[in-house]
């Protein structure tokens, strides 16, 4: 049986708007941004790593997208943690998936800094917050219309890219050899783990689950059709930068896919690149920011966070200050972040996150579970493996946050318990 809780935030998005925030939390700037870690982890193994994200992805969609038709809140994995687990697991999974996404949002809009103002990057990536919190404090709506805008300009971008990528004159099969990684077996596993980063925006859909028209239709199909695009873009442009320009170029910056399309013939496009990276960045930042703040809201709900931020601004209909307090620690994450260990960071711990979701929803039951729980066992196992291959001392970071997230609960906890 479905559980529907009260309305706390107003229902206006439907298929089209869900499905345009999905695509607008993955579309171009995690591509943008992972390759170049992840080349230099797999070498030319760089293609069979992305169907490994994908597939661990894919897993994690299905899993989602059964916990949210069923728990059509706002929160994501905090609200199925909750309900399937117990309350420690849903604050961890809260928890983990605050640390992730701001950690994340750091890297994007540094990404975004880093296409449009080398030199200037933080000054720029704290100016973009700001801009972009004052478009989600005007309404969900808005922020729909404003992503679809970014995500149509995005798709035009990333085609001239790939002709550029493909056209330059660089392009060679020599550069898919040898396609397994040699170096170490975990090398591949490593390299999935950081493309694995740029599928995790379709968490932003099940997010808004309070915000979403007949949820439990729609947010299944809308995480569904935002994951087959975005995993169509991505190997298009994936193959063709690999072809352009090799994993060696790749791996040596931090914007890889500019520069397959500068080694080429058609160089004078670069500036062209540059913009739609930028706008690809500004496109998951928008949505980004707007589902992380809905966590904030349900956590405090629940009085896991502060109360007072789970309150709803009365005309708007969007927890306002979750909004400022996210963008507040984004911009801290700015000023002490650079972009690859904010990106190591972020995928441990938000494959963490997904490791809940798939746990909670093993739990299922119905005509369907046998083959949900499969999906779930296999996606648990996906996310176990990516993120313990990562870098170490994005390990290390990730586990040290979790174990703090974790102390914090329990004192929570015993501080309840002594009332």
């Amino acid at each position: 049986m479905t559980v529907r809780p009260p309305d706390r935030l107003a229902r206006r998005l439907g298929l089209g708007g869900a499905t345009v925030i999905g695509l607008g939390s993955m579309m171009g700037a995690g591509i943008f941004i992972a390759v170049g870690p992840a080349a230099a982890a797999v070498g030319s193994g760089l293609l069979l790593a992305l169907a490994l994200a994908a597939a661990v992805a894919t897993c994690n969609a299905i899993a989602s997208a059964r916990l949210a038709a069923r728990y059509p809140a706002s929160g994501g994995t905090y609200v199925y943690g909750r309900e399937r687990l117990g309350s420690g697991w849903g604050f961890i999974a809260g928890w983990a998936f605050l640390a992730g996404k701001i950690a994340t949002a750091a890297t994007i809009a540094l990404a975004f800094a880093a296409h449009t103002a080398p030199g200037a990057e933080r000054p720029v990536a704290v100016a973009v917050v700001a801009l972009f919190t004052a478009v989600n404090l005007l309404g969900i709506t808005k922020t729909a219309w404003g992503t679809a805008a970014l995500v149509a300009i995005v798709l035009a971008m990333l085609a001239i890219t790939v002709g550029a990528m493909l056209g330059g004159g660089t392009a060679t099969s020599s550069h898919l050899t040898p396609f397994w990684p040699s170096d170490h077996p975990l090398d591949l596993l490593r390299g999935a783990g950081f493309l694995f980063y740029a599928f995790a925006g379709y968490a932003r859909i099940a997010t808004l689950g309070e915000e979403v028209r007949h949820p439990d239709r729609t947010i299944p199909r809308a995480i569904a059709l935002a994951l087959v695009t975005v995993l169509g873009v991505y190997a298009l442009v994936a193959i063709s930068a690999i072809l352009a320009a090799g994993p060696q170029q790749l791996a040596g910056t931090d914007t890889p896919i500019l520069a397959a399309v500068e080694l080429g013939s058609l160089n004078e496009l670069a500036p062209a690149v540059r913009i739609g990276a930028a706008i690809a960045a500004l496109s998951v930042l928008v949505a980004l920011l707007a589902g992380i703040s809905r966590t904030v809201f349900a956590m405090a709900a629940n009085a896991d966070l502060p109360p007072p931020l789970a309150a709803v601004h009365p005309r708007t209909q969007v927890p306002h200050r979750a909004e400022l307090l996210v963008a507040a620690l984004v911009m801290i994450a700015v000023a002490f972040f650079n972009l690859r260990e904010a990106l190591g960071f972020a995928a441990f711990t938000v494959l963490a996150y997904y490791a809940i979701t798939n746990l909670s929803a093993w739990t299922l039951s119905g005509p369907r579970s046998l083959p949900l729980r499969l999906v779930a066992t296999l996606g648990l196992i996906g996310c176990g493996a990516l993120a313990i291959a990562l870098p170490t001392e994005s390990v290390i970071s990730g586990a040290a946050v979790l174990a703090v997230g974790f102390a914090v609960w329990l004192i929570r906890r015993r501080l309840l318990t002594d009332r």
